[in-house]
């Protein structure tokens, strides 16, 4: 069952990088993409900033600091950049969400061209992103904007975002795009394979993958997204039977005559991502699979070597 898009695959790292200011400044003045509804999601999507504007996303970045030097997830961090700091150090890095004031530039901007915003972002459970995006709503009263939480993140939220940019595309109004996101919220799957869950808990997004803690050192632990957390799913002993796991139990989850949206997720894992994503175009009726480095935010919190599958049947 052939992918009939094929394999779209970016990778972050390979556009111009621009300090956060120019972001700021030069980013919330580029409305040219924007339709009567403007889409706007935060980097933790795995949506680089070309992507988003590919796609027509506004892409807002999450923050990562470094002993006392602060990033903006794909603006002035790119994941090379990234795996080499955090090799160097010797402590994992902070996040932190976008401000209020980030998100009121935003959609500011965006209000002078839309009619409405639609805001989606990572699940509640791991971040306060939403926080900041609903009080940034409540300061712009005059403005239409919905801010949802996709109870998801990396290319699980990357797609709900995507799929909302094509609904706005093809002049879906503001509650015809909730809808369609809503509607999609729990339809969708995101499994992924850890090398270790360390990172995971270091950054305490493990959730009830704390269960496994005690065996871990004996394990690559498949996780998955349930209810906007990380739960484990099985306990391969070894790689590469967690990563058949990870296509097998997309496969229980897909009918076989279904037609799929698809995404591989990596950390620092290309070769591997590129094979997985050959076998998800080949073993399932996709309408297209992305491939991408998942980035510095999901990479932080999952360790490099992570590899995964995000995916929704149409």
């Amino acid at each position: 069952m052939l992918c009939s898009l094929g394999v779209l695959v970016h990778t972050k790292g390979t556009e111009h990088t621009a300090g956060l200011e120019d972001y700021k400044l030069e980013e919330a003045a580029v409305t040219e993409f924007v339709h009567k509804v403007a889409i706007v999601t935060d980097s933790t999507s795995s949506l680089t900033q070309a992507m988003g504007r590919e796609y027509g996303v506004r892409v807002v970045p999450v923050y990562l600091t470094f002993g006392t030097q602060t990033y903006g997830d794909g603006v002035d961090l790119e994941a090379e950049q990234f795996y080499r700091l955090l090799r160097a150090s010797k402590q994992l890095p902070t996040t932190s969400q976008p401000s209020i004031f980030d998100f009121v530039q935003v959609y500011t901007a965006l209000s002078k061209q839309a009619e409405a915003i639609v805001s989606i972002h990572l699940s509640h459970k791991m971040s306060a992103t939403l926080d900041s995006a609903w009080a940034a709503a409540k300061q712009l009263p005059d403005v239409p904007i919905h801010v949802i939480d996709s109870r998801s993140t990396s290319l699980g939220l990357g797609l709900m975002a995507i799929a909302a940019a094509r609904a706005s595309a093809a002049g879906q109004d503001a509650a015809g795009v909730v809808g369609l996101v809503e509607g999609l919220i729990p339809k969708m799957n995101v499994i992924f394979a850890v090398e270790t869950l360390e990172y995971l808990r270091k950054g305490g997004r493990i959730g009830g993958a704390t269960a496994l803690l005690g065996i871990a050192l004996s394990i690559k632990p498949v996780l998955y997204l349930k209810d906007g957390q990380v739960e484990p799913l099985e306990k391969p002993r070894t790689r590469k039977r967690a990563v058949e796991r990870v296509l097998n139990l997309m496969a229980e989850r897909v009918g076989s005559h279904e037609t799929v949206h698809a995404a591989v997720l990596h950390c620092a894992a290309p070769g591997e991502a590129q094979a997985l994503a050959e076998q998800v175009a080949a073993r399932f009726h996709c309408a297209e699979v992305l491939t991408t480095e998942a980035g510095p935010i999901i990479g932080t919190h999952a360790g490099p070597g992570t590899l995964g599958v995000a995916f929704y049947s149409a």
